[in-house]
């Protein structure tokens, strides 16, 4: 199974989307990209959201997408059928665990505290989305679960906006950061594709300094 980081190519930001319906997620995806985003995860909350993974798939074929909300099994099959290319869950079950991983795709499951983590570890699995990352601890507590969780890699999402997520980026075991900041519903109701794309380049920007920055300081 290949790891998200690994398909991530050294991305640094798993942008969220949420659409109506697929035409809508093309835009908002096409936004994204042409400010330099390179993956999106569209997350499973509305009706139309395995038509715009396939959607997105076909019309932005070099942007990788994977489909976040995974709750089930029949999510996970439907998300790769879809043409999901990884999966994201908000929480982690064994069973939900054993689904995701059969589908072969590369996963990050939600995890909240040490056993949860340490239940994944269990089943191989060393990338884990953080989730919900402000509320359970945020900066303060992946420093704290460094010394401990040694081999994992975390994608912290919840809370995570422009204003704090170089403080996550800058953290060495932070392999990616999530959110919805770059297509606030606002901006995705008044179809403001060229704002959306401001606020990837500005995002794009700041995760690669925030890297840079923890370079210098390793």
């Amino acid at each position: 199974m290949t790891s998200l980081s690994s398909l991530l190519k050294g991305g640094l930001l798993l942008p969220i989307i949420q659409a109506e319906q697929p035409q809508q997620a093309v835009a908002i995806a096409k936004a994204m990209q042409q400010g330099g985003v390179t993956a999106v995860e569209v997350v499973l909350r509305t009706s139309a959201a395995l038509d715009c993974i396939s959607a997105i798939r076909s019309e932005v074929p070099e942007l990788l997408t994977g489909a976040g909300t995974i709750l089930s099994a029949a999510d996970a099959r439907n998300a790769k059928a879809a043409g999901s290319q990884f999966l994201v869950s908000p929480a982690s079950t064994p069973d939900l665990l054993k689904a995701m991983l059969a589908t072969e795709l590369a996963l990050a499951p939600g995890v909240a505290t040490p056993s949860e983590m340490a239940m994944a570890i269990e089943m191989g699995l060393t990338e884990l989305k953080f989730f919900p990352a402000h509320l359970s601890g945020g900066v303060e507590m992946l420093k704290a679960l460094s010394g401990i969780f040694q081999k994992v890699k975390f994608c912290p999402t919840g809370g995570v906006q422009l204003n704090n997520m170089a403080q996550f980026l800058a953290l060495p075991n932070v392999f990616v950061v999530g959110g919805s900041w770059i297509s606030p519903k606002d901006l995705v109701q008044q179809q403001n594709w060229a704002a959306i794309t401001e606020l990837a380049l500005l995002s794009v920007q700041q995760a690669e300094q925030s890297r840079i920055q923890q370079h210098k300081v390793a």
